[in-house]
């Protein structure tokens, strides 16, 4: 493998690297950065490595099956460069040792920027969380971020077209208190647009154009696409202006959708060109799986026939059309699989038929609770770019970058399916 030093940061590749001076040994630094190679619009920028083949192939959704993987243990493996060149590919002990320690992380540098990475430091302490619209939604997300992130969170800003509700929620919030630990939970105030992105957490909660309790739209997620899609481009373009360099939420729907838009729109200059100087796309991510989740777990305490999803199952893709839940990645059924599907997609529309918007469960699931379980580095559900789309995953944060659950086999059937909730998702930006 070949080693440069980048202004004291320790990069390793698999192929020698142009323009990056002499090669050095193995650093001896915590931190390791490989180079990868990935288109640089729709690659990621960054990820945790987890397994040596995701060195070659990190990008797509065989980063997420460890059998689908390129296998350095199976024999010499080889790529011809441009020149023509064919160069031997080997992870060395030094590489695999940074691997197992979860300090490895992979950077595709065909991305615009891309050295900007080997600068990034992350800081411990609390962080400060930012809310865009505080409406049904943002208000119960608001109410769940304030009584269970006292540990995590510094204080919430508040954000909404409204004066007056902003007013009010900065004045209930206030009242809520233990008594004699008035700082057990964080301090919620009022913030302007402008200053919306001084901030380590952005969530995006606005929305218009919700259809009403009793209406004939049949997806209701994609009815909203159009309307909210334009909100985002505001904001992201915001974020550009102020060079945020904290996580952007996505909650609104279609939540995988906006996720990707809020990535694109931030990267375009004055003319629409792709420029990479926006959000990188490690630096948005989507909240809509964990109340998928969630739903099909309220449907497998209830029938034991889908019990095992409660053990080992997981759920893959978007929030709403393209989901599919898997009963188990160990014992993978079908049949049960997909009617867990069905249950868990349709679940909002039940809540419509009784009368009410599905909100709070949405507010809370992939709401607050996954926000929180992001910002304590644990495991949670949401989308990450994969395979040129926010996919929803099991994912979680770390200092070595975001990291994707590395099945060790991912059955042709299932996969099948993910792969058919990206190639959706494909068609929608």
């Amino acid at each position: 493998m070949y080693y440069y030093d980048i202004n004291g940061a320790a990069l390793v590749s698999l192929v020698p690297l142009e323009g990056l001076g002499p090669e050095t040994e193995p650093s001896g630094s915590w931190r390791l950065f490989a180079a990868v190679p990935g288109d640089p619009v729709l690659g990621r920028g960054s990820f945790k490595a987890t397994h040596p083949g995701q060195l070659l192939a990190g990008h797509g959704l065989e980063a997420l099956d460890a059998s689908r993987l390129p296998d350095f243990d199976g024999g010499p493996t080889s790529v011809m460069l441009s020149n023509g060149t064919v160069v031997p590919l080997e992870v060395d002990e030094n590489v695999r040792q940074a691997i197992a320690d979860g300090r490895l992380t992979a950077i595709n540098t065909a991305r615009p920027g891309w050295e900007e990475i080997l600068k990034w430091s992350t800081h411990s302490g609390k962080k400060r969380v930012n809310i865009l619209a505080i409406g049904d939604v943002g208000s119960t997300l608001l109410t769940g971020l304030k009584l269970l992130g006292g540990d995590v969170i510094s204080s919430i800003g508040i954000c909404d077209l409204s004066d007056q509700i902003t007013a009010r929620w900065e004045f209930e919030m206030g009242q809520i208190n233990l008594p004699w630990n008035y700082g057990m939970f964080p301090e919620v105030e009022v913030v302007s647009p402008e200053n919306l992105f001084d901030c380590d957490m952005f969530v995006f909660v606005a929305s218009k154009g919700i259809p009403p309790v009793g209406s004939q739209v049949k997806d209701v997620r994609m009815a909203q696409f159009e309307a909210n899609a334009g909100i985002v481009r505001h904001y992201a373009r915001l974020a550009r202006e102020k060079k945020f360099q904290g996580l952007w939420c996505a909650v609104s729907d279609p939540v995988d959708p906006l996720a990707k838009t809020a990535y694109l729109e931030s990267n375009r200059d004055e003319n629409g060109a792709f420029d990479g100087k926006g959000l990188r796309p490690e630096q948005v991510q989507g909240f809509g799986l964990g109340v998928m989740n969630a739903r099909a777990a309220y449907f497998a305490k209830r029938d034991e026939k889908l019990a095992s999803f409660l053990t080992e199952g997981r759920s893959f893709g978007p929030h709403g059309t393209g989901l599919w839940i898997a009963n188990s990645v160990e014992r993978y059924d079908e049949e049960i699989s997909q009617e867990l599907t069905r249950l868990t997609v349709t679940a909002n529309l039940k809540m419509r038929e009784i009368g009410f918007k599905p909100y709070v469960a949405p507010a809370l699931s992939s709401g607050a609770l996954s926000l929180l379980l992001t910002l304590r580095g644990e495991w949670h559900c949401g989308s990450v770019f994969l395979d040129g789309v926010y996919m929803g995953v099991k994912n979680r944060y770390t200092p070595a970058g975001v990291e994707t659950e590395l099945l060790p086999r991912i059955p042709d059937e299932l996969f099948g399916h993910i792969r058919e909730a990206a190639e959706h998702l494909k068609t929608i930006i």
